[in-house]
């Protein structure tokens, strides 16, 4: 179990960044870049958080359950109450709760807890080893 807290705190210390650079990015297909491909790492990150805390969960389950709740975040986004906006208006607010829906973030949402699943899923398999 050490061993797999490790590598998932390693790769939580890896995503991170990656993730803040997704949101920095300028050049070729910035706008991807910054809207899309972060969603995707976004997913990860929380597949990677969720495991470190419930090291036995399934990564399955881990997986769709981080997939429900980002998809009902992005629907969260057409709410814009007083406090949700006081969220936002930083950026580690609007890097967690985003604020803008759009319908084109499920597939990205989707992709990134398929690939969270797998990294999951890799992850207990070195760990078997």
């Amino acid at each position: 179990m050490k061993r797999q807290r490790f590598i998932i705190l390693f790769s939580i210390l890896y995503i991170i960044p990656l993730g803040f650079y997704t949101k920095f990015y300028s050049g070729p297909a910035e706008n991807w870049v910054n809207d899309s491909f972060g969603g995707l790492l976004y997913e990860i990150f929380w597949c990677l958080v969720i495991a470190s805390i419930f090291v036995k969960a399934k990564p399955i389950k881990i997986a769709l359950w981080v997939f429900v709740f980002t998809c009902m975040l992005e629907f969260l986004q057409l709410w814009h109450p007083a406090f949700l906006e006081f969220v936002r208006s930083n950026f580690i607010g609007r890097t967690i709760l985003g604020n803008s829906f759009n319908w084109m973030d499920f597939p990205y949402y989707l992709a990134g807890s398929l690939a969270g699943y797998l990294i999951l899923i890799s992850i207990r398999k070195i760990n078997q080893k």
